[in-house]
């Protein structure tokens, strides 16, 4: 993900990438403000950033491969956490229920 200019780059897997962009567009569309959390472990670093996304800065999602369907629980957790005064954090994949899965599979 490339925020703001090219030296502004935060990796993630794609799975994860998928997530974070249907909860950012979610947010961005609205023209709704807010902070990213993330940690940079992982990341060859120690810590934590924090970004601050607005509709007016530039982003762009770049993907490895695919990404396959989405969990639409884990979409929401993050629309949950970004609702709030601390900003989007990215959260653990919750599991989804069955009924979702195939729900899911059937729409592809």
């Amino acid at each position: 993900m490339m925020y703001g200019g090219p030296d502004a780059i935060a990796e993630f897997d794609d799975r994860t990438l998928a997530h974070l962009r249907a909860a950012i567009v979610d947010k961005l569309k609205r023209s709704e403000p807010f902070a990213l959390h993330f940690s940079n472990q992982g990341r060859g670093a120690a810590g934590h950033t924090v970004l601050w996304l607005h509709p007016a800065i530039p982003l762009r999602f770049h993907f490895a491969g695919r990404t396959g369907p989405l969990n639409r629980a884990w979409v929401e957790a993050m629309l949950d956490s970004a609702n709030n005064a601390s900003g989007l954090m990215l959260v653990e994949e919750p599991m989804q229920a069955p009924d979702d899965r195939r729900r899911r599979a059937a729409e592809h």
